[in-house]
């Protein structure tokens, strides 16, 4: 799959560079670009509207022009398009913005670092996980690392595959806890597996009517009210596809909910299902808040792994938490443990 989505990658790099001249083109003396003029291109991107980008940056509209104005002049391309839908970045634009957004990410974390050593810290790390290892592995290994440094600053971030490497991607993050989709962009991201495929079950209020009825078929639990990722999460799609193969839809009554505090709440006070890694309420179902009514389930999600940008130059503090995180997933994740693939559903 990676290298598909590496191929996939250089094809488009190749069609862009097919469209645009061929003439040599006049070096950009790069000491002209201000963050002035980064941060304008970001906004724009994301207003689509340079009224609306020129004051979230905090400049006025005759101002805005102008910096775009002298970027387009320096480096001799037209860097938006105007259409009716507002202004869409052009080839060299969306060149432009990506790299903007990179060194004003890289800025922002010059000054992290820079007020965490005045205040007495060591450095800051942001890490995003998906929600299993958000529960046992990030923690474990956030601890055994300020263990060894309390003086680090860690931020977690917790939400599905997509979303995260997105925000990796645009430097938001400086790592990620998750899996390698199919749209992600291969080519600008290291993958470093740590745990094979892990196994989801339905979970349900300790005190659902069917908690205590043995021998449950899938059937009768589609037919309760459920609690499901937001549409185009990989969990989303494999319970879909899941299913489908044995003749079924997906409930009617429905809450979609990422959140695990909000799912476990939920689940708590109401007579809803919801489809998570056993592991991540391992703690609720001890203490006897939760329950699972069906384990085992052939989901199918796929390993995941430690992701980070490609040409990212880490921080101390994100290189610290990075090899905690691999010590600790040697430790919970070794080479002898569970294979890919999820055995038939067993019922509890």
């Amino acid at each position: 799959m990676k290298a598909q989505i590496q191929a996939s990658g250089t094809a488009r790099s190749t069609a862009i560079l097919s469209l645009l001249p061929t003439r040599r083109a006049r070096p950009v003396n790069h000491s002209h670009l201000k963050t002035r003029q980064l941060t304008l291109l970001v906004r724009i991107d994301e207003e689509r509207n340079l009224v609306r980008a020129a004051a979230a940056a905090g400049l006025t509209q005759p101002a805005a022009s102008k910096l775009l104005r002298q970027l387009e002049c320096d480096f001799e391309v037209k860097l938006f398009d105007r259409h009716p839908r507002g202004m869409v970045p052009t080839a060299y634009g969306e060149i432009l913005i990506r790299h903007a957004r990179l060194a004003l990410r890289e800025f922002a974390i010059a000054s992290d670092e820079i007020v965490a050593l005045k205040s007495g810290l060591s450095g800051k790390a942001a890490i995003g996980t998906v929600v299993s290892p958000g529960t046992n592995l990030v923690p474990m290994a956030i601890l055994r690392m300020k263990q060894r440094h309390p003086n680090v600053l860690t931020r977690v971030e917790m939400g599905s595959s997509r979303m995260l490497v997105q925000k990796l991607v645009r430097g938001d993050l400086d790592m990620v806890i998750g899996r390698v989709l199919d749209s992600t962009p291969g080519e600008e991201l290291n993958y470093e597996a740590l745990a094979l495929d892990e196994p989801h079950a339905i979970i349900a209020g300790a005190r659902h009517p069917l908690a205590q009825r043995p021998g449950l078929q899938l059937e009768q639990l589609v037919e309760q009210p459920w609690i499901i990722p937001p549409a185009g999460s990989l969990l989303r799609e494999r319970l879909t596809e899941m299913l489908t193969k044995q003749g079924l839809s997906l409930p009617d009554n429905l809450v979609e909910a990422e959140s695990l505090p909000v799912i476990t709440a939920l689940l708590q006070q109401s007579d809803m299902l919801a489809i998570l890694p056993e592991e991540a309420v391992q703690s609720c179902c001890a203490a006897g808040v939760l329950t699972v009514l069906a384990k085992n389930l052939p989901i199918g999600v796929g390993a995941f792994g430690l992701i980070t940008r490609r040409h990212q130059k880490l921080s101390t503090a994100t290189q610290l938490l990075i090899s905690s995180i691999r010590e600790q997933a040697a430790l919970m994740y070794p080479p002898e443990g569970p294979r890919p693939g999820c055995p038939k559903m067993s019922v509890v």
